[in-house]
This record gives C-alpha cells, sequence and structure tokens, in this order.
C-alpha cells in the first residue's frame, strides 16, 4: 500500500491498489516524506447530467440525495464512500482524498429536476456519500446554491455534514425550517481535539461541531447530532459525552452508527491504526470484528448500521441511556412536502424548453 509514514493533513499514507484495475502505482522505496509530506488537491469537472440519486435501501431513512463532489478533502480514514472512488480509475486512500471531482452544475441540474412534472416532492438528502461542506465548499459555494434552488421550490432537504461551514447558509436553513422544510444532523466522531487531526484530518475540530449545533439550533434550524461513526475500543466509550454535549449545544434528537470498513477501507483503516495506535491496535480490529460477523465489514441490510452479538447490544444500550439521561425523545419530526412549489419562473423555462 505504499510508504506506512503518515502525511500531514492526510489520512491516507498511501494509495492502495484500484480492485478494478490490473495495474498499479507505488512510491519508490527510498521516498522521503520530507520532501513530498502533503499532496495537493485537484480539484476535476465531474459533467454528470443528473444529479437527484434514488435508492431503495430499507436502512438509510430516504430515497432522494444529491452529492455534489466526489471524493472528500476531509480525509476521514474510516470513511465507507472511499471505495466510490475505485469506480473512476482512482485510489480509495490519497486519491479519495487530493482528487475531487466537482458537479459544477448541481444547482442548475436541481432546479431542472425539481421543475419536472416527474418529480414527486420529497426530502432530498445532502451530503450521504460526500461532505458538501467540506474546504473546497468555502470558495465553490455549490451547497449555497443548491439550498438556494430548495428554498425557492420550498422542497424539503436534510443535511448530514461535519464542519462549521454550514453556519454560513443559517439563512436559507432558517428559510425552510419555517415551512419545516430543513433539518441538519452534525457528526461527531470525538470530543478529542488531539484524535481529530488524526482521524478526520481537515474536518472540523469537536468544539466547532458543537458550536455550528448551537448556532443553528439558536437560529431555529432543527438539528441533531450523529455519533458517527462509533469505533469500538477508541471512540465507544464516549458516547455519552458526546450525546450530552451536542444536547447542551441544542441538539434535539440523536443516533449512532458503528464503524463499516468495506472493501479497501479495512486496510486503510489498519495501517492508519498501525501508524497511531499500535498498541490498540488488535483491541480495536478484534472489537470491530465481533460486531460485524468476524469480519471487518458486513453490507447486509438490517444488521450494518448496527451490529450483531453483545458489543453491538452494549453499544445500543450505551446508546439508549445517554439519550435517556439527556431528555432526548425516541422520536423525531419529520420534515413537510406540503410548501412545495414550482416557481413561475422555473415553470416558463421548462415550457420553453419542453413546448409540446
Amino acid at each position: 500500500m505504499g510508504n506506512p509514514t503518515s502525511i500531514k493533513g492526510r489520512g491516507s499514507a498511501g494509495n492502495p491498489a484500484n480492485r478494478f484495475e490490473k495495474l498499479h502505482l507505488e512510491r519508490d522505496a527510498d521516498w522521503d516524506p520530507a520532501e513530498d509530506s502533503a499532496p495537493a488537491t485537484q480539484f476535476l469537472k465531474d459533467t454528470t447530467s443528473k444529479i437527484i440519486t434514488f435508492n431503495d435501501s430499507p436502512d438509510v431513512g430516504f430515497e432522494a440525495s444529491i452529492n455534489i463532489y466526489r471524493g472528500c478533502e476531509h480525509g476521514c480514514i474510516y470513511c465507507f464512500a472511499r471505495p466510490t472512488h475505485e469506480y473512476l480509475g482512482f485510489s480509495a486512500g490519497l486519491d479519495f482524498e487530493t482528487r475531487i471531482m466537482v458537479k459544477e452544475n448541481a444547482p442548475a441540474l436541481l432546479r431542472q429536476e425539481l421543475s419536472s412534472p416527474k418529480w414527486k416532492p420529497q426530502v432530498v438528502a445532502m451530503s450521504t456519500v460526500t461532505d458538501c461542506y467540506q474546504p473546497i465548499e468555502r470558495k465553490l459555494q455549490l451547497a449555497r446554491r443548491c439550498l438556494e434552488v430548495f428554498a425557492e421550490f420550498r422542497n424539503p432537504v436534510g443535511i448530514i455534514t461535519k464542519n462549521y461551514l454550514v453556519t454560513r447558509d443559517i439563512d436559507l436553513l432558517s428559510d425552510l425550517a419555517r415551512d419545516n422544510a430543513a433539518a441538519v444532523n452534525i457528526s461527531v466522531t470525538t470530543l478529542d481535539a488531539t484524535l481529530t487531526p488524526k482521524l478526520e484530518p481537515r474536518a472540523s475540530l469537536p468544539n466547532h461541531r458543537l458550536a455550528a449545533i448551537e448556532a443553528l439550533s439558536r437560529a431555529g434550524v432543527p438539528v441533531g447530532v450523529l455519533v458517527a461513526p462509533v469505533i469500538p475500543g477508541l471512540t465507544d466509550h464516549e458516547i455519552p459525552a458526546i450525546i450530552a454535549a451536542a444536547v447542551k449545544a441544542g441538539a434535539k434528537w440523536a443516533g449512532y452508527v458503528p464503524v463499516r470498513l468495506p472493501f479497501a477501507v479495512k486496510d486503510l483503516f489498519e495501517d492508519w491504526l498501525g501508524r497511531h495506535f499500535p498498541e490498540r491496535k488488535d483491541k480495536v480490529l478484534n472489537h470491530i470484528r465481533a460486531i460485524r460477523r468476524g469480519r471487518l465489514n458486513d453490507p447486509n441490510f438490517g444488521t450494518r448500521m448496527r451490529g450483531e452479538g453483545i458489543l453491538a447490544d452494549q453499544l445500543e444500550a450505551l446508546f439508549a441511556v445517554a439519550c435517556r439521561k439527556a431528555g432526548l425523545p425516541d422520536t423525531r419530526s419529520e420534515l413537510s412536502v406540503s410548501a412545495f412549489r414550482v416557481p413561475a419562473s422555473a415553470a416558463a423555462q421548462m415550457q420553453k424548453m419542453f413546448p409540446f
């Protein structure tokens, strides 16, 4: 997989082989990380012709979603989305963090698809694969422009992010929230500010994520916390503290998901443990296997989001007790499509495009 030396600002230390490619390039054995310690990020144009995708998964809670970027500069070592980069001919390692595909026409595509007579108003989830508020969003503002479209159509949107940058768009989110058409989930993996730069190198620090919860809540935007992923043997003991801190900041609901390590992610994560926590490596991997049928990943519906076995039951009980102590309800309110509309300007544009 390449040199095991950590690279500043990156979760991966190299590029594992792409499972679909026969050829694989590696750095020379005498590579000096001091001379090339932080590969620059490249932004490449994604010319997709559709932006809303649909799924029929029984365990994700939504059917429609949009992802503005493919690849993510946050560099979270555990990210289940890393293997999706292999479909592009890239690696799930450094390539996923440094070669970001950008859907520059996302706002226009979104407006076009919401205008279509075929569109059935429903909640659209943002950042279900990669974070729409990763660093480049500060410059490109694609997420904001998509939120402007959602606000124009009053179509409900749910966001998942671990970046404080989401607070930039509080004006649009609070506007949608007045029609019960917006909700945000802030992902908090740990409260340890020394662990975050290793685990999620370019994501917001824990105190900034809590500050985002507080700012959103104060602005009237429904906001919750996702303790995700929970890494048994490394971060699972933090569940009660994370939920308590998030509720104090204004979170109105909580969720959790044990870590999943599909395909190349399991090797990347094992390498990461060896670099940063060699003394815990075996314990963490064995704990993950204990909730994943003896493997490091379970792709099966019904169990992949929870795990199985005694340890999985203990995580669920710990989470339930933490929520009860924090005063969180067992359920959360659903977003509404009642305010959906097709603006006259959008309808007229569609009529010009499809006059028949």
